[in-house]
């Protein structure tokens, strides 16, 4: 991988999944730099409200675990600080952790992601290339179990490996980081959303999901259920399929793109 500055490749532990309302409870980075050195920076957070148990069966923290953690205001600003001239990675970081570390970092009247960093996803170049989750893709790049899942640093880690791997293993991927942001950011062939929800059909962006408007024309959804697509709006859906649902409402369709869809 070719960087010209530092690539911070980080993930979260949360109380649940609500990209919005929900809390860290642990925050683990990597800071890859353009000679190849790692920082690597972990931090538990008190999320001042209980964790559901369900959270915890995923990652293993408990409230007595975090008791004396300081809350997310107490370091946002350190946190804040590691992506400081760098561009941002990790592993389904765009639909999850950047939209909530960035939901954190506002109520603490602080803007997170610069505006001037590149965001790569090795999910998005895994779902790309092949299919699952990081414990797959660790083992599919890496060779090697993941022993460390839900465990901030460790999935932090594993994900900058993956990215490295993928780099290496995919000679039709971009070398440089604004070139992989480009890969991460596009759609994948056929679809409107990152999130593969509205697809392309003879040019117009179609519902491809669920039963009630598989096969319908988007545009013809906003004129006859626009509930249907307020209900997305509100729902656990990828934020890029929430933006273009949002746009269509606006009166603002999607455009198929030159050479692309069908």
């Amino acid at each position: 991988m070719q960087l010209l500055r530092p690539l911070v490749v980080f993930d979260l532990e949360t109380t649940g999944v609500d990209r919005v309302n929900d809390r860290i409870v642990e925050f683990g980075a990597v800071r890859l730099a353009p000679d190849g050195s790692r920082l690597t920076h972990a931090q538990r957070v008190n999320p001042g409200r209980p964790i559901p148990a369900d959270a915890t069966r995923i990652h293993g923290i408990s409230d007595a675990d975090v008791a004396h953690s300081p809350p997310f205001g107490q370091v946002a600003r350190e946190l804040l600080g590691l992506f400081e001239g760098a561009d941002i990675g990790g592993f389904n970081v765009i639909d999850f952790d950047v939209p909530l570390l960035a939901a954190e970092m506002g109520r603490c009247g602080l803007r997170f992601p610069p505006e001037d960093a590149r965001v790569v996803d090795a999910k998005t170049i895994f779902f790309l290339k092949e299919t699952r989750s990081l414990v797959d893709a660790v083992r599919f790049y890496c060779g090697r179990a993941h022993g460390g899942a839900h465990a901030a640093l460790a999935d932090a880690s594993a994900s900058a490996d993956v990215l490295l791997a993928q780099v290496e293993r995919y000679a039709d991927l971009p070398r440089a980081i604004d070139g992989l942001a480009t890969v991460c950011s596009t759609p994948p062939p056929g679809y409107v959303d990152r999130g593969r929800r509205f697809a392309w059909r003879n040019g117009a962006a179609v519902c491809d999901f669920g039963n009630k408007h598989k096969g319908r024309a988007l545009k013809d959804i906003v004129a006859s259920d626009p509930s249907y697509l307020n209900w997305i709006l509100t729902g656990d859906f990828p934020e890029h399929t929430k933006f273009v649902v949002r746009e269509a409402l606006a009166g603002r369709l999607p455009a198929l793109p030159a050479g692309g869809g069908s």
